[in-house]
Formats: C-alpha cells, sequence, structure tokens
C-alpha cells in the first residue's frame, strides 16, 4: 500500500505540471497574446491536454487509483479525501477517447476566440456555431459518464454544487424575488435621490491601478505569490500558494467597476493562498464547490467592501490618488454612489441588490438550452424578453446582452454559484460578528481580524467538505436564505431613507 501510495503521488506531481502549464498557456491566452497568435495557442493547449490525458487515463494511473479508493487503510484524512476527489473525477472521465478529449480542447479553445470576436463586433452570429458545438459536446461528454443524474442540467448542477438540484434553485430564487423585487419598486418610487453623476467622470488608468494595487494590499494578499494583470473578462487563476494570478478591466469612465472587481477577484486570491499547506501537499487543495469560493470573493466586494466603514477607511486614499478629480465628492456621497440600486444592463456592473435577478435570468435560460428545449437561435430574443420583464431594461446590443459573459464559451451550471454565494457570505458574516466587531476594524482599515477568522473557519477545511457540510461546519446550521434577505433589506432601506 505504501507503495502504491508514493508511486500514485508521483504520477500526480507530474499530472500537476501539465495542469499548470495549461493553466499558465490559458492566463498568457487571456492577458498577453495577440490575436493573430490565438490559433496557434489553441493547437498547442490541445497537444498538451493529449499529454495530460495520457498521463491521467493510464492503465497505472487507473489502477493505482481503484486500488486506494478500494483500501484506503494507512491513508490520512486529506489523502482520503483527494482519492474519493479523484475518484468522482475519475468515473466522470473514464469513458472519454484521447480523441474525444482533443476535440473537446479544440473546439472550447476555438470557441473562446470566436465569442471575443462577437464580443467586439456585437454580432451574436459569429459565436452562434461556437456555441452550439460547446453545448453538443457537453451533452456527448455526459452521455458518457456512468454515473449522472437525471438530465444534463441537473448533472452540471451537481458538478458544481455537489447535491445541488433544480428543486432547490427554484425556491431560493423564487425566495430572493418575493424580496429584492418589491423592494426594487419601493427604492424606484419612495427612495431618496442619491447623487452618482461623478461615477462616469475620467480617471486615468494609472491612477486606478495604483488604488487597485492599495486596494489588494489591505486585503492583506501576499504580493510576492501574486500576478496582477488585465484582460476582457477578470478572473483569478491558481497555480499553489505561491503563484496566484488576479486580472482586472479598466475603464477610463468608471473608476468604480476596477475597484469592485479588484475585491473581488482578490477574495478569490485570499482563498488561494490561505489553503492549507496539507492540501496542496497532499493534491487536495481547490476542491471546493464554486459557491463556496465565489462566496469569499463576493463577501470581500459587496459585504465588506460597500460598507460605510470601508469606505471611511480609503476615502482619505481615494482623494489622495484622484488629485483634484473628486474633490467635491463626500465620503458620504461616495458610499451612496457605490451602494446605488437600479436595473442595470451589465451583470458584472450590477449593483448588490439587483444582481441575483442577473443571475436569475442565465439560470433560466441554461435550463432550457443545454436540455434541448431552446435552440441557440432563440437565446437573444428570450434573453433581451427577460430583462424587459425582470429588470424593465431594453438591451440595445448583443455585446451588452447574451454576449456580456464568458462562461457560455465553455461552461454551463456555474451561474447559479454566484447567487448562493450572497447567501453563504450573509450567514458567515452573522456567525463572524459573534466573535469580533466585523465592522468596527474594518473602520480601522485592518482587515487581518476577518482575514485570520477566514482562514482558520473557512478555507481551512473547504476542500474536505460538501457545500451543504461546510456551511452547517461555519454557522452551525444549514443555509438559510433569511440572513441575505434580511441583511440588504436593512441595507438598503436606510440607504434610500425608506418608511
Amino acid at each position: 500500500m505504501r507503495e502504491d501510495l508514493k508511486r500514485f503521488f508521483e504520477l500526480l506531481d507530474e499530472i500537476a505540471v501539465y495542469r499548470r502549464a495549461l493553466g499558465k498557456i490559458n492566463f498568457d491566452m487571456n492577458c498577453l497574446a495577440p490575436k493573430e497568435a490565438m490559433d496557434e495557442i489553441s493547437s498547442d493547449i490541445a497537444v498538451l491536454g493529449k499529454h495530460l490525458y495520457k498521463l491521467s487515463h493510464s492503465e497505472e494511473y487507473i489502477r493505482l487509483l481503484t486500488a486506494l479508493h478500494a483500501d484506503q487503510s494507512g491513508l490520512t484524512k486529506v489523502q482520503k479525501k483527494a482519492v474519493e476527489h479523484l475518484y468522482e473525477d475519475y468515473l466522470r472521465e473514464k469513458n472519454v477517447t484521447p480523441e474525444f478529449s482533443y476535440e473537446c480542447d479544440l473546439e472550447f479553445s476555438k470557441a473562446y476566440g470566436a465569442w471575443l470576436e462577437a464580443k467586439e463586433k456585437s454580432d451574436y452570429s459569429l459565436f452562434k456555431e461556437s456555441f452550439a458545438k460547446i453545448i453538443e459536446l457537453t451533452r456527448r461528454s455526459i452521455d458518457l459518464r456512468e454515473d449522472k443524474k437525471d438530465g444534463y442540467y441537473a448533472t452540471l448542477l451537481d458538478d458544481y454544487e455537489k447535491d445541488g438540484n433544480e428543486k432547490q434553485l427554484d425556491e431560493f430564487f423564487s425566495s430572493l424575488k418575493s424580496t429584492i423585487v418589491p423592494l426594487v419598486a419601493r427604492i424606484q418610487k419612495e427612495g431618496k435621490p442619491i447623487r452618482d453623476d461623478f461615477l462616469s467622470r475620467p480617471c486615468p488608468i494609472a491612477k486606478q491601478e495604483e488604488f487597485s494595487r492599495y486596494l489588494i494590499d489591505v486585503q492583506g494578499l501576499r504580493p510576492t505569490a501574486l500576478v496582477f494583470a488585465t484582460t476582457e473578462h477578470p478572473f483569478t487563476d491558481n497555480f499553489g500558494p505561491h503563484d496566484v494570478r488576479v486580472t482586472t478591466h479598466f475603464y477610463e469612465d468608471n473608476f468604480v467597476s476596477n475597484i469592485f472587481s479588484t475585491l473581488h477577484e482578490g477574495g478569490h486570491a485570499m482563498f488561494m493562498q490561505n489553503e492549507p499547506d496539507e492540501m496542496h501537499e497532499n493534491h487536495n487543495a481547490d476542491r471546493m464547490s464554486s459557491a463556496m469560493h465565489e462566496c469569499i470573493s463576493r463577501f470581500y466586494e459587496n459585504i465588506i467592501g460597500r460598507s460605510s466603514e470601508f469606505i471611511h477607511f480609503v476615502y482619505p486614499k481615494f482623494k489622495e490618488l484622484g488629485k483634484g478629480i473628486f474633490d467635491d465628492v463626500s465620503e458620504r456621497e461616495l458610499y451612496e454612489a457605490v451602494n446605488i440600486a437600479k436595473p442595470s444592463l451589465i451583470r458584472v456592473e450590477a449593483d448588490e441588490l439587483t444582481y441575483s435577478i442577473h443571475i436569475m435570468i442565465r439560470y433560466e435560460l441554461e435550463k432550457l438550452f443545454v436540455d434541448g428545449k431552446i435552440s441557440v437561435d432563440e437565446i437573444p430574443a428570450l434573453w433581451n424578453a427577460k430583462y424587459k420583464e425582470y429588470l424593465g431594461v431594453d438591451v440595445p446590443d448583443d455585446a451588452s446582452g447574451c454576449l456580456q459573459d464568458v462562461h457560455w464559451s465553455g461552461s454551463y451550471g456555474y451561474f447559479p454559484s454566484y447567487a448562493l454565494v450572497n447567501a453563504y457570505g450573509a450567514q458567515i458574516l452573522k456567525t463572524m460578528e459573534k466573535d469580533f466587531d466585523v465592522f468596527g476594524t474594518v473602520k480601522e482599515g485592518d482587515l487581518s481580524k476577518i482575514a485570520e477568522w477566514l482562514k482558520e473557519r473557512v478555507y481551512k477545511k473547504a476542500s474536505m467538505l460538501t457545500p451543504d457540510e461546510w456551511i452547517r461546519d461555519i454557522t452551525g446550521e444549514g443555509l438559510n436564505v433569511k440572513y441575505y434577505l434580511d441583511y440588504l433589506t436593512e441595507k438598503y432601506t436606510k440607504l434610500y431613507e425608506l418608511k
């Protein structure tokens, strides 16, 4: 058994090298590579992916994995969980041929390039063919599985949120809708006016970048283990606790976008830099669900970053870097403006209150097209109709409509996590406040106590637990949407001085 374990972990070490290499090439494609290089990069990814496939599907790998899964005696808890996770991965992929894996790698890489061009030209027709191909490949890959849920979309939901299902999500979104929609209506009818004219003032990119690096430092990220770059659609990559890469997107006439994009991606990086070494050493790191990870990014972005206490702390630095641009903007006006609630087109620019409605629209469409109930031809019109119905806004073009997110060029079933995370975050906050004055420390600009609490209570066991086990371990109860709805109601009632 000891020899099997030693050899298996040697194989995992080699597999990890290929995965890091592929990840770094993908990072380069998203952040640095010239447009003309996209096809060549796609081919490079496909070739390396082919070698990775051979390693992770070799007879030796499968023999060792199945043996260790069948007899786990002598393995530590972390090693057992690593084997369990890898065995689940194996079951998902065991019937995937090298030829099909290569086809997927190639088509998914091409789809990103097609999406990028389509978004730049605001022309959905340029992406439609790749979109349909990716959906087809996704279904084919699920058809190959021996262990799957009843339906394509149900299977994908379980991949991202273990034991999650459409019934739970339907109830969850119904609860959000019943509180958020009327609250938005009250704000539009009764809410006090909030000044926001300064949000679109031109602010030099260099100053925005300086402020972003300041925010990353305040969050507590280790700069010597971090890369900060720009991309079309911000993301964070994890190549181990000593190599985490955060990206953002600067808009000269929308400085707020970058501030909260940086805090959001920095939250992901905080999770990545602070998982226990034992998880990395035993190939069990970064195995938490999407919502568990995204929860922390939204926690830093909204609950902390948009709080009056955080704005109080960063306001002097904001004025200093603005160098006269925002001299007429008070601290209170900045706080109110970054929390303004009004229906909008773009998910990543949506306010904290209406954000989940954007997710609900994507969830409702994904359920339909993944399971083949609608075709890709119908998506733009349905998208536009739902935005009009739920948010009361007209979609002027494809770029600000169904092409705005990169996700559909490669994955489905992930969007619901973006809404679940907000409820997780509010529930975690409620528990954290029992231990210390959270916003008192935020007002002083010392986020170290928050970081340490999250490291011990949230990050430490995340890769060992299912979402339900995790939130119960942290808070003592399963997911309870009431904390989030109470948080939103209290915050926006005060902000808009509603009766």
